[in-house]
């Protein structure tokens, strides 16, 4: 019977020639348990209501195609007639450059940071409850399908690990054994404090290193190599920071299990709940770290010419481009996102998997050689093997967590930075329609087949997509309104445009800079734009001809006004 079942799975569940079906959930459910069986109903609902954001996704940004020939701030900045000079990107050895050099950048922001980007954005906070709905009706249909509402009365487990370690306690007194638990607490909240402080650590490591290969390869006296410095730079980056969210993944796995099994949870369900929230904290914060410090740390810090902001007393804070963040938190969110499942996917979850599997056949092969001695041995040998011996040689069943970890940090990415992405959902689509029949093929030929354990929900994890769903609105607003140009176009066209238009938006986001006020040591020692006595930055600042030069201009105000309104109204 049971072959019969793994048979049809392996058929119509575990090929990838059905990818477009949907899944036997019943027959899943039946083979493996109500545990995995809702896993794999998780998964297909957020596949199948990942196609309306995803199809909206592709016409946001092909909006953006069409239409950036039209637009004004686009064409201003790639017109070589405005002949608008840039202060140098750092000191001594950079040189000024002109505006018109971050052309094809500008109209590629634009791609991505248009008026149809913000109702895509809406669009997603309303899809993210619409999505959490949704799965609920399912999830409620299953429980009564597979006859699930009676486990709330049941009495879970007691983990052996506990019972043996309490026997080891009950003569011990019990502020001794208080007292180790608080021990314990303290304990735990510091390692996960030293966590934090390594993560924040290895950004600022990848910061200071994009600083300090912008001075340096800011040296090359190749004209071209110069102009394209800033993209290298930025690419170099985020692929390392790429590597460095992956490799600490893993350690951070390792780490939220040891400080779980030092607490002792009691039942099962405990352990599991505590290992998973310690997880996602951390392996959350992780991958999320480096984009949030792109997002809305990035460039708020690095002063102005003549009095910016230096790390270790000689290298300046990054700055944004021109066109601003929101084309690097793009190229940012789509590498480590990609990179991250296409890493995960092919070498985490099928190629060590296979690696283990041929090193524990090679050592099963040398020892049935080694003991076989004689003729009886080597007819044990020759026998064909049962099912179960077959079984047994595949890789153990580690619960699934690790499988929705992966799917909710995915979820993270589709819908936190959702306002400078809007493909995300369409590559999470892609990437899931193949991790289901990858997942399915792992389940059924490269695992042993689990014990099947019962569950009437997906447990914390639901609360955890609530959780990710709320900080999306307020991500998405903030995005939107200090990341991305919407804000201060839609200031500039409706206060101070002359004829309601955007034309002059980009002087007008633009201040001047005397070069005469460098300090001494910081000007370019070398520059082929003779004559630059003003240079331009981005930014709202009064002119240096101004009363309070330098100083936050009235525009200034203005738009931060209408950032905060912004976002409040997101809210709403």
């Amino acid at each position: 019977m049971c072959l019969g079942v793994l048979q049809v799975l392996h058929e119509e569940w575990a090929n990838y020639g059905v990818m477009l079906k949907y899944q036997p959930v019943d027959l899943i459910r039946k083979y493996f348990g109500e545990q995995i069986g809702l896993y794999f109903a998780w998964l297909g609902v957020y596949t199948q209501l990942l196609i309306p954001p995803s199809v909206l996704g592709i016409i946001v940004f092909l909006y953006g195609i069409f239409t950036v020939d039209a637009n004004v701030p686009s064409q201003e900045t790639c017109d070589d007639n405005l002949n608008i000079t840039m202060c140098p990107l750092c000191d001594a050895v950079c040189d000024y450059w002109r505006l018109s050099s971050v052309c094809s950048l500008t109209r590629a922001s634009y791609l991505f940071d248009n008026g149809a980007t913000v109702l895509f954005a809406i669009f997603m906070s309303l899809w993210a409850g619409w999505f959490l709905e949704h799965w609920k009706r399912r999830q409620m249909y299953l429980k009564h399908t597979w006859d699930l509402t009676s486990l709330e009365d049941e009495e879970e487990e007691v983990r052996p690990e506990y019972e043996e370690v309490l026997q080891e306690k009950k003569a011990k007194m019990k502020a001794q054994s208080q007292r180790k638990s608080v021990h314990l607490t303290v304990n735990t909240v510091r390692v996960l404090c030293v966590q934090i402080f390594v993560t924040f650590s290895a950004v600022f490591g990848v910061v200071v290193y994009r600083i300090c290969m912008l001075s340096v390869w800011s040296m090359n006296p190749d004209p071209e190599a110069k102009a394209s410095v800033r993209m290298t730079v930025t690419t170099t980056g985020i692929i390392l920071n790429m590597l460095v969210v992956l490799v600490l993944e893993e350690v951070y796995g390792a780490i939220a299990v040891w400080l779980t099994e030092l607490e002792l949870p009691k039942t099962k369900k405990e352990f599991e709940e505590k290992l998973i929230f310690k997880s996602f904290f951390l392996k959350s914060m992780n991958a999320f770290a480096p984009i949030f410090y792109v997002a809305f740390f990035k460039g708020r810090f690095a002063g102005r010419p003549g009095d910016y902001v230096y790390v270790f007393e000689d290298y300046r804070m990054e700055e944004c481009a021109p066109p601003g963040c929101l084309i690097e938190l793009c190229i940012q969110l789509s590498m480590i996102m990609l990179g991250k499942q296409l890493i995960q996917n092919n070498v985490f979850e099928i190629l060590i998997p296979k690696l283990k599997k041929m090193y524990r056949t090679m050592q099963e092969q040398k020892g049935i050689k080694s003991s076989a001695v004689n003729e009886e041995s080597k007819a044990e040998e020759k026998r064909p093997k049962q099912q179960f011996h077959k079984d047994f040689a595949l890789e153990p069943f580690e619960g699934v967590s690790p499988e929705y970890m992966e799917m909710v940090i995915q979820y993270g990415f589709v819908s936190l930075f959702v306002a400078s992405f809007p493909l995300a959902p369409a590559f999470a689509l892609l990437n899931n329609v193949i991790e289901i029949r990858l997942d399915a093929a792992k389940f059924v030929t490269e695992i042993r087949r689990p014990d099947a354990v019962r569950s009437k929900d997906i447990g914390i994890w639901y609360n955890i997509l609530c959780g990710i769903s709320k900080f999306s609105v307020i991500t998405n607003a903030f995005v939107i309104s200090f990341t991305s140009e919407f804000v201060p176009r839609m200031v500039y066209q409706y206060i101070y445009s002359v004829n309601s238009t955007m034309n002059g938006y980009t002087e007008h986001s633009l201040s001047y800079f005397n070069v005469s006020n460098f300090p001494p040591g910081t000007a370019p020692s070398t520059t082929l734009i003779p004559g630059v006595s003003m240079c331009r930055y981005k930014d709202y600042r009064d002119p240096p001809w101004a009363p309070d030069a330098y100083t936050f201009s009235k525009q200034y105000w203005s738009v931060l006004a209408a950032k905060l309104a912004f976002v409040i109204f997101f809210q709403v």
